[in-house]
């Protein structure tokens, strides 16, 4: 596929603490719907779509979760991902003044990140709509071994206390059992089996990915989705022809993410034992093979050029990635923070450390701010897309997929108070309309009957 649609799922975990001693108690429960309730509009259950043409609403665990509108470029993903976190991040400020006026002083931190407390993980899962004709034993086969070994750039970074301080690349990857496996809260696989594509079904498969962390970097989002996109359209097109089978995959995906170093080898099937980063160039090398004889375009030559940086700084020295890549940034900064006060690494300091980081808040109190968006705004991370490209996008859907039509009737439907179901594929008009308009094609922005109708109303 020339044309592929992506989009990204980010639950979020959520802590409301008083900010008085002795102040009334809020539950997660009650502070997720004083979250939504600006945008729910009496709705009994927190889910919406939103004028941008993302869907908000709360999944299992009391977690909210921001699902991006389909975007057909990786450019575009990053920054309606983006667009998520300062929605979020509008609606926590707007939820802290409605719980003051109802007598509850608290704060509620929004963290985007995999991990909490007790040891529950939650998810940032990536979707790319792809060919169907593609065998899923081929499809699973090429992909796991670049699925185990891309956590090296995509990883999020955590401080393990319970493991004598340990640090590791991945947040998901301890959390991963099987190779392939269509659950998501239990025995989740590095290949997810779910498939709704919200699109023909004879045409398109979806694929789910829940293996991967969530990232507050742009610059990781960037290739994490871009290489993705590119093995992809490599498998898709039946090109890749090295032997890449790893002989014990979940083992694996374990034992990178505990090597921060970036060396350790793993066994491949046929005997040959490689590292993350060099089984990582065999993907590269493949891709730029394919690029002698395929279609490129600006954006995938980007990747391309930001792939193979990545590949050599993590060759030579991992920690030379500290504006990149969000496992190397956060652990320098515990890094500097350990030593700075002559600390243990697995003390409650360096795990509140680490979970800052994550901390969407940009504007406010310092003590309220995210530890990356104050490295954001001195200047000492990488961005891919702009301020004004992610305000944008917090109110304005892509304009060439089904999302444009989307948002448009949204907003429509908010100003005019319409009764209406909104899904992925489907606007249902309730009394006295009933029309309910169908869409197939997630690439296709207008839809004139469809446009008639509604705005005829």
């Amino acid at each position: 596929m020339d044309r592929r649609i992506y989009g990204l799922e980010s639950e979020y975990g959520l802590i409301c603490t008083p900010e008085r001693r002795g102040g009334k108690a809020l539950s997660i429960q009650n502070a997720v719907m004083y979250l939504f309730r600006e945008i729910i509009s009496g709705r009994m259950y927190p889910d919406v779509f939103l004028e941008n043409g993302a869907r908000f609403y709360q999944d299992i665990g009391c977690h909210p979760e921001y699902a991006t509108p389909e975007c057909d470029n990786v450019r575009e993903l990053v920054t309606h991902d983006k667009a998520g976190e300062r929605i979020i991040e509008r609606l926590s400020v707007t939820a802290e003044r409605k719980m003051r006026i109802d007598g509850f002083y608290g704060k509620i931190s929004v963290f985007k990140n995999n991990t909490d407390t007790p040891g529950n993980t939650y998810g940032c899962h990536e979707n790319y709509l792809m060919d169907r004709r593609v065998s899923f034993r081929q499809l699973a086969s090429q992909l796991i071994p670049f699925f185990v070994t891309r956590q090296i750039f995509t990883g999020a970074g955590k401080a393990v206390r319970a493991d004598r301080g340990r640090y590791v690349i991945s947040q998901r990857a301890q959390h991963i059992r099987e190779e392939i496996s269509i659950a998501t809260t239990t025995a989740r696989g590095i290949i997810n089996t779910r498939d709704e594509p919200h699109a023909d079904r004879e045409k398109y498969r979806r694929l789910h990915v829940i293996v991967g962390d969530s990232n507050m970097s742009e610059f990781a989002t960037f290739l994490k989705v871009g290489t993705t996109a590119i093995v992809l359209r490599m498998i898709e097109d039946n090109f890749i022809r090295q032997r890449l089978a790893l002989r014990n995959s979940v083992k694996a995906i374990w034992e990178i993410s505990k090597d921060t170093r970036c060396i350790h080898k793993i066994e491949l099937e046929n005997g040959k034992r490689l590292s993350a980063v060099e089984l990582q160039w065999q993907y590269f090398e493949c891709a730029k093979q394919y690029f002698e004889q395929a279609e490129s375009d600006p954006i995938t030559e980007q990747v391309m050029k930001r792939w193979e940086y990545v590949l050599k700084h993590l060759a030579r020295d991992p920690s030379s990635l500290d504006r990149e890549l969000d496992w190397v940034i956060k652990k320098k900064l515990i890094e500097t923070y350990v030593a700075s006060r002559n600390l243990n690494w697995d003390s409650a300091d360096v795990a509140m450390l680490d979970l800052q980081y994550h901390n969407i808040r940009r504007e406010g109190e310092k003590k309220k701010t995210g530890l990356y968006y104050k490295l954001e705004r001195k200047d000492q991370v990488e961005r891919i897309v702009s301020d004004d490209q992610v305000d944008k996008a917090m109110h304005l859907p892509p304009e060439t997929t089904r999302a444009k039509f989307r948002g448009r009737f949204v907003k429509l439907a908010n100003e005019r108070k319409i009764l209406c179901g909104v899904n992925w594929s489907y606007i249902q008009l309730y009394e006295p309309y009933q029309k309910l308009f169908l869409s197939t094609d997630p690439m296709r922005p207008e839809y004139e009957e469809a446009s008639r109708m509604i705005y005829s109303i």
